[in-house]
């Protein structure tokens, strides 16, 4: 496994932990400014640039920038521009090997939490999904029209993927629900995703962002679902946690309710050897959360027991 992290394109603290926990290869986050041409390779190499001159090789880009995956994933009248930028970005990637695009199919509400301060071990706090705290938006889709939406995107960018090595990493919907409001929601079985991934189209570009503590609130087995999806998993989101689909919360990583060893043992053993980083940690002690989940002493904690986790693998302790 490649470890790596997750890095929003400014500095901040997560940078510095990272590297002084060893970590060389990194998850990163496109700058989201009008500034930044999504279509310009002088804009990317400066970015990535940023980056190496730091020690840190980028190898994934998460998300999709919401500038254009918001309009795909609805289908609206700007779909089919975005959908040509989207493309625009593959030989841009290609020449900087950076190789996966994590994306999602969550259309009109995102990755969603109804409290940030749920308590941890030692009063940390971490988020936390109780659907009787929900308040319903005035967005609507259909699980029908996602789905066409989808098909119509992943036939319209598979080609261009191939060509280039491009590969599409999907994420499940977080919370994995059906619906939220009227928004529906469709990512959230495996059985949804296996025919999001292996039936619309045939493609070894088109896989899965594995975000194990999602699988396990769907309800799967998270060994078995890695031991069917092994062929297909791109990035491994390394995240703990405990609950049901319609209340659940983080936890520190060596805290809920996934065996983590035996699950980075069931990766290696079915020869997935892709980046893998830490996920939606507490915020700890003494921090002010920037942004709940991703707050950076959290982040230090999580890091490490990964690392022990891998070594004491790579050593068949």
């Amino acid at each position: 496994m490649i470890l790596a992290d997750y890095f929003r394109s400014q500095h901040d603290a997560t940078w510095d932990f990272a590297i002084q926990s060893g970590v060389r290869h990194g998850v990163i986050r496109l700058p989201e400014d009008s500034a930044f041409d999504l279509t310009d390779r002088s804009h990317w190499q400066a970015v990535y640039k940023n980056f190496t001159d730091f020690g840190i090789t980028p190898l994934v880009i998460e998300p999709m920038p919401n500038e254009l995956h918001d309009h795909i994933k609805i289908g609206d009248e700007k779909r089919d521009e975005c959908i040509e930028k989207v493309i625009k970005m593959f030989p841009i990637m290609r020449e900087l090997n950076i190789d996966t695009i994590c994306f999602n199919w969550m259309a009109h509400i995102g990755w969603l939490r109804t409290s940030s301060d749920y308590p941890e071990r030692g009063g940390a706090k971490v988020t936390e999904f109780k659907m009787t705290d929900f308040k319903p938006t005035d967005s609507k889709i259909s699980a029908e029209k996602l789905w066409d939406n989808y098909t119509y995107f992943i036939k319209a960018v598979i080609p261009d993927a191939e060509k280039y090595g491009i590969k599409l990493a999907l994420h499940p919907d977080d919370p994995p629900v059906p619906r939220l409001g009227d928004v529906e929601r469709i990512m959230i079985s495996k059985a949804n995703i296996k025919k999001a991934v292996y039936d619309i189209v045939k493609s070894e570009s088109l896989g899965v962002t594995f975000c194990q503590a999602n699988y396990f609130i769907m309800g799967e087995d998270v060994e078995k679902t890695i031991e069917e999806f092994a062929d297909k998993i791109f990035l491994v989101h390394f995240r703990n946690t405990s609950g049901a689909p319609e209340h659940f919360r983080e936890t520190f990583h060596d805290n809920g309710e996934l065996d983590m060893a035996r699950l980075m043992k069931t990766y290696i053993k079915c020869g997935v050897n892709v980046p893998v980083r830490v996920d939606h940690v507490p915020t700890m002690a003494g921090e002010q959360s920037t942004l709940a989940g991703y707050d950076a002493l959290g982040r230090l904690f999580a890091i490490g027991y990964l690392k022990g986790i891998l070594d004491a693998l790579e050593r068949d302790i």
